[in-house]
């Protein structure tokens, strides 16, 4: 097939294209059947030069079956040669069918999503059965048991064990209580010598 397009030339940053009649197959800047014309972008918009065509030859390579692709058939439509007519792609801002069935998931997502909340909000709230509750002991019946508890005396025998126990027991330790004194022998005075 046939196409006129633009082939570009020119330095870079400075664009200037040939209008040429080419295979559609090769390459944007490559082999070409014949030049018809020259565009510079870089001129005026109503500068003579800015577009200059061969009107006879793009008439025949029209006659012949060429397409000219979209941007020459603007600038040909300018210059009256051909009627430039804007392509209407109703489709072309639609999303692909991946992007439309990722929509279509993420919408049944959130309509789930927005049933089990309103699911939640109509269910009766769940009836809790109330914790077993402890028998609550008041400081006073504490004191009365503590006062009727008899009294637990250890005998005078045990008492030199629990000061070996005491001797016994390392430094780092916090030191065990020892028996009340009264069960002590008294202070003894100093024996004489004879």
């Amino acid at each position: 097939m046939l196409k006129i397009r633009l082939a570009r030339g020119g330095a870079k940053k400075r664009p200037f294209y040939s209008i040429v009649v080419a295979d559609s197959h090769s390459p944007r800047d490559g082999r070409f059947i014949e030049k018809v014309g020259t565009y510079d972008p870089l001129l005026p918009k109503d500068h003579a030069e800015r577009l200059r065509v061969k009107e006879e030859r793009v008439q025949s390579w029209l006659g012949k079956g060429a397409q000219p692709t979209d941007r020459v058939a603007r600038l040909l439509s300018a210059q009256g040669i051909t009627k430039w007519e804007n392509s209407n792609n109703p489709t072309k801002g639609q999303p692909g069918k991946k992007a439309q069935e990722r929509v279509a998931e993420r919408a049944q997502r959130d309509a789930d999503r927005a049933a089990a909340i309103e699911e939640a909000k109509n269910a009766p709230a769940p009836v809790e059965e109330p914790a077993a509750e402890e028998p609550v002991v008041e400081a006073a019946a504490v004191e009365e048991a503590v006062a009727e508890a008899p009294a637990v005396e250890e005998p005078a025998a045990e008492a030199p064990a629990a000061e070996e126990a005491v001797a016994e027991a390392p430094a780092a330790e916090e030191p065990v209580a020892e028996a009340p004194a009264a069960e002590e022998p008294a202070a003894e005075p100093p024996a004489e010598e004879a």
